[in-house]
């Protein structure tokens, strides 16, 4: 499993976790797309914008790996904002490739990418 170094491994002062610190020994979680609802926490939606703003910064627009990435925490972004980046895609890989959707993730989170071009 790829250990993202320099990745934060949580929103700072809260238990929202962004990585996990080793495999399981049974497979990786699986990914499954969450549906993120209008009415979620202040703090969720925190976490979420602090979520996809060290993707952002970490990985840009390129593919990258899953490796150590919290799956509950990407599931709640997958689909929409984080895509797969490979044909096959395998949900409970921790080497499965992903990529930011930049359009949805720009209109998800404006103040992240600077809002609508």
């Amino acid at each position: 499993m790829l250990k993202h170094r320099g990745f934060p491994g949580r929103l700072p002062g809260t238990d929202f976790q962004f990585t996990i610190r080793r495999a399981n020994k049974d497979g990786a979680t699986r990914l499954v797309a969450r549906e993120r609802y209008a009415d979620r926490r202040n703090s969720d939606r925190r976490a979420d914008a602090a979520f996809m703003a060290a993707l952002w910064e970490h990985f840009g627009d390129e593919p990258f790996e899953r490796g150590n990435l919290d799956a509950g925490r990407l599931s709640w972004f997958l689909g929409r904002e984080v895509v797969p980046a490979e044909d096959p895609f395998d949900p409970e890989s921790y080497d499965a490739l992903l990529r930011i959707d930049v359009a949805r993730a720009r209109t998800a989170f404006p103040d992240i990418f600077g809002g609508e071009d």
